[in-house]
C-alpha cells in the first residue's frame, strides 16, 4: 500500500458554504446592534421561513440541537416515569434529551441498510409507560414514516423527529420533519444549514410552540417579566446567528444538490465492492447524505482504523461513525441498558465511518479521496485474499 505523495493534499470532512450573503446579513444585525437573543429582525425571519420550508407553521430556535431535543420533550411534558422509543444508532444527543427531563430512553435496533430505526421492532417495545417515539433521519435519509405514524396513533403515542443531519430530506414528497408532533434540528458548523451553533423545533401546534418559546427564554413572566411562568432554560438562539441562517437558508437548495452530486460520484466509484456498504436511497425518500457513510464488511471489517490511518497519512479527513446508545459504557454501567439489546446497530458500531461529504469540495477533491480510499482497500482486500 503506497500513499499518492505527488498530489497529497488536504481535504476536510465537512465545511460550510459562507459568501457575501452571510456577510452582509450579519453585517446588518452588528451594525442595529441586534446582537442577543431578544432582539432583531432574522430572528422571527429564519424561524417562520426554515418553518415554511419544512412544511410547518411553528419555528422556535433553540442554542442547539440538543437543546431543541429537550424542548420538545418538555413542550410534550415527558417527565420521570415515562419512557421514549429512540433509535439505538444516534449522537447520544437524542438519548441525552431524554434523559434531562428524567423520562426513560428505550433503544430500538435499526434497519441495516438505512442504518435507521426498523418499523418491525417498535411495537414490541411499548408498554404502559410509553409516551413517545423519537425517530432519527440518520446521515441525511428519512425514516420509513409511514408504518411509525401508525404505530404512534394507534397507541396514543407522541411522535418527535431528530432531523439534526436531514435538512430538506423528504419522505414520499414531504420533507422532514412535519411528520411527527415536532420536528428538531440541528444548525452546527457541519449542518446542510448552520448557524455556527444553533438549533430549533418545528411544529403545526400552537401550543406546543408557545410552550417552548416561554421555556427556551426562562419562562419570564408576561406582566412582570421576572415573576417566571415556570422553570425556564436559557436556550435562546442570538440575531446574529439567525441572520446567518437567513442567509443559508437562501442557498439550501444549492447546497443540497452538490451533497447529492457528491454521494453519486462515490456510489459510482465505489460500486459493486462486496466489501463496502455505501448509503442507500429507498423508493419512498430523498436522501441528503449529510455524511457519506460506508460500512466496512467480510474481511474488512474490523480494519477500520487501518483504513482511516491510511487516509489521514493522505491528509484526508475522516470521522467515525456514530456508537449506539446500548454499547456506550456510562449506561451500562448505570444499568439503564444492556450491551447486546440492538446487534444490528452493534454490528455497525465499528466498522461505520464517513469520508469527506462537504458540498463545497471538487471534483478533483473528490478524485483524489476515491483514489486513496480504493487504494487501501484494494491493498487490505488482496492481502487477505
Amino acid at each position: 500500500m503506497q500513499t499518492n505523495t505527488e498530489t497529497k493534499k488536504h481535504v476536510p470532512v465537512s465545511q460550510p458554504v459562507l459568501g457575501e450573503l452571510e456577510s452582509e446579513y450579519v453585517n446588518k444585525a452588528l451594525r442595529d446592534n441586534a446582537i442577543s437573543g431578544f432582539y432583531g429582525e432574522y430572528l422571527s425571519k429564519f424561524e417562520n421561513g426554515f418553518a415554511e420550508y419544512c412544511g410547518c407553521k411553528y419555528g422556535v430556535t433553540t442554542t442547539s440541537g440538543t437543546t431543541a431535543l429537550h424542548l420538545a420533550m418538555l413542550s410534550l411534558s415527558i417527565g420521570a416515569g415515562d419512557e421514549v422509543l429512540v433509535s439505538s444508532l444516534t449522537n447520544m444527543a437524542t438519548f441525552f434529551a431524554v434523559l434531562y427531563t428524567g423520562a426513560k430512553p428505550i433503544p430500538v435496533d435499526i434497519e441495516k441498510d438505512t442504518l435507521n430505526i426498523d418499523p418491525k421492532l417498535i411495537e414490541e417495545k411499548i408498554t404502559e409507560q410509553t409516551k413517545a417515539i423519537l425517530v432519527v433521519h440518520l446521515f441525511g435519509h428519512p425514516v420509513d414514516m409511514d408504518p411509525v405514524t401508525e404505530i404512534a396513533r394507534r397507541h396514543n403515542l407522541f411522535l418527535v423527529e431528530d432531523c439534526a443531519q436531514a435538512h430538506g430530506a423528504e419522505y414520499k414528497g414531504k420533507k422532514v420533519g412535519s411528520f411527527g408532533d415536532i420536528g428538531c434540528f440541528s444548525f452546527y458548523a457541519n449542518k446542510i444549514l448552520t448557524t455556527g451553533e444553533g438549533g430549533m423545533i418545528i411544529t403545526n401546534n400552537s401550543a406546543y410552540a408557545e410552550k417552548a418559546a416561554v421555556l427556551k427564554s426562562l419562562a419570564f413572566g408576561v406582566k412582570n417579566k421576572f415573576m417566571h411562568q415556570d422553570i425556564g432554560y436559557n436556550y435562546r438562539m442570538t440575531n446574529l446567528q439567525a441572520a446567518l441562517g437567513c442567509a443559508q437558508l437562501e442557498r439550501i437548495e444549492n447546497i443540497i444538490d452538490n451533497k447529492r452530486k457528491v454521494a453519486q460520484f462515490y456510489s459510482e466509484k465505489f460500486a459493486d465492492n462486496p466489501y463496502l456498504q455505501l448509503p442507500v436511497e429507498k423508493d419512498y425518500a430523498k436522501n441528503v447524505y449529510w455524511m457519506y457513510h460506508v460500512v466496512l464488511k467480510g474481511i474488512l471489517k474490523g480494519k477500520r482504523e487501518i483504513v482511516m490511518n491510511h487516509l489521514t497519512e493522505c491528509r484526508i479527513e475522516t470521522r467515525e461513525g456514530f456508537i449506539p446508545y446500548n454499547m456506550q459504557n456510562v449506561f451500562i454501567e448505570k444499568g439503564f441498558v444492556q450491551f447486546d439489546e440492538c446487534p444490528a446497530a452493534n454490528d455497525v458500531a465499528y466498522s461505520g465511518f464517513y469520508l469527506p461529504s462537504g458540498p463545497n469540495l471538487s471534483g478533483e477533491d473528490l478524485e483524489y479521496v476515491a483514489e486513496n480510499f480504493l487504494d487501501v482497500i484494494n491493498s487490505l482486500t488482496n492481502s487477505y485474499t
